[in-house]
């Protein structure tokens, strides 16, 4: 538990902390967490939640033999003498002979002894209530029971993201509700004293960018976003005050505090409280004194720059692999693509610039300072380019919608 009388001695230089890749970073703080206890919900409720549980079928897809287009389900070669008109929603309880058929409309049940499905710009109709046409292939035009899946068929397994298809599918399965790994909560802590709130800074302060830049960031990285509050740096236990209030979340996100100046204090208070330190620093750039760090009572807390795109980088490699890992979804894989500009690559650490992606190959955008958001504003992903790197050589993108 993080104390809220926690106070440093003046003298004090904290231990410069040893930095992981921006690769390995992703990777720990993806695998430091179990998936939340899953809960069911209605499908209306589901939507950008995680399956925590198979979706399978609860019966065959098609359920029934099932017209795949307009026209007449026939019986033996005609001419086909019409017994019935059969639209969807409708069954025919009688069956076909050879030489009957009956009128047809697409996802209709198509009756016994039906051998295929005539469509209806293939046939001619008479006046003596028989229809003439083209004897189609066996099966032509009919969808088979179960020719989409068999009973108890896994449709998507457990760690896939629910979106609108699969909302759609579950319905069509029979599915009123699904067991889903809900959101993790996140809330937020944004410290600096030279923040100003609103408005035009005053002479020496500074607008304050990630306060109204956090909540949308944590719903698009697939966390609830639980509110901002804004903490002073000094006295250092207004900081262990607020994490430890944040009972009522899962994640608690500190921006600033998080080098090693004399007002960065997050370690210190870090290590007072026993906390397990998973990310303690990440070669990148900007961002690198981002942490990622796992209180005792099975709390996270993510420390991000003050700067805002530094904080934004920051986010994207711990904050964005953690919540999937808390939402029990796999790590998705980066896209790879050239990456065309100029930029200037670190001499060890991987650098993260903002990029605007063609579908192609991306191109560095414009300001990306670590305190200037201009790139990433514009940009449409974050480009992580190594010492290696020249221009136009493929580099992983992290998509930033938005």
């Amino acid at each position: 538990m993080l104390s809220a009388t926690a106070t440093l001695p003046p003298t004090h230089v904290p231990p410069q902390p040893s930095a992981v890749s921006w690769a390995q970073a992703r990777v720990l703080a993806h695998g430091a967490a179990q998936p939340s206890p899953a809960r069911t919900v209605p499908l209306c409720d589901a939507a950008g939640l995680t399956l925590a549980g198979d979706l399978c079928t609860l019966r065959p897809l098609p359920a029934f033999d099932t017209a795949a287009m307009d026209g007449y389900a026939v019986a033996g070669l005609g001419p086909w003498h019409v017994r019935a008109a059969l639209r969807a929603g409708g069954v025919w309880e009688d069956t076909l002979d050879a030489g009957e058929c009956v009128e047809i409309s697409t996802g209709a049940h198509v009756p016994a002894g039906a051998c295929a499905v005539l469509p209806l710009e293939s046939a001619v109709a008479g006046d003596d209530g028989r229809v003439a046409g083209p004897l189609p292939p066996p099966g032509r035009h009919i969808r088979k029971t179960g020719e989409d899946a068999p009973a108890g068929h896994c449709l998507a397994p457990a760690g896939t993201r629910i979106g609108p298809a699969l909302l759609g599918l579950a319905a069509s399965c029979g599915h009123d509700t699904l067991a889903v790994v809900p959101r993790p909560r996140v809330g937020a802590l944004v410290t600096g004293d030279e923040l100003d709130p609103a408005g035009l800074p005053r002479p020496g302060r500074v607008r304050d960018a990630l306060g109204p830049a956090l909540p949308t960031l944590i719903s698009e990285l697939g966390g609830e976003s639980c509110g901002v509050r804004h903490v002073p740096d000094q006295p250092t236990r207004r900081l262990a005050a607020a994490v430890h209030e944040r009972q009522d979340v899962d994640v608690v996100v500190v921006t600033g505090s998080t080098s090693i100046g004399t007002t960065d204090q997050l370690r210190r208070l870090l290590d007072d409280a026993g906390a397990r330190m998973v990310v303690d620093s990440v070669a990148c750039r900007p961002g690198h004194p981002m942490l990622l760090a796992e209180l005792a009572d099975n709390r996270w807390v993510v420390g991000l720059p003050g700067n805002p795109y530094a904080a934004l980088v920051a986010a994207h490699t711990l904050l964005g692999p953690l919540i999937a890992g808390l939402s029990g979804r796999a790590s998705a894989p980066l896209p790879h693509v050239p990456v065309r500009g100029r930029v200037r690559p670190a001499p060890g650490p991987t650098r993260l610039v903002p990029v605007t992606w063609n579908g192609s190959e991306a191109r560095i955008a414009d300001g990306h300072g670590a305190a200037f958001l201009q790139g990433a504003g514009v940009g449409d992903a974050l480009a992580a380019i190594t010492p290696g790197w020249t221009d136009g050589t493929p580099a992983p993108l992290i998509l930033t919608p938005g």
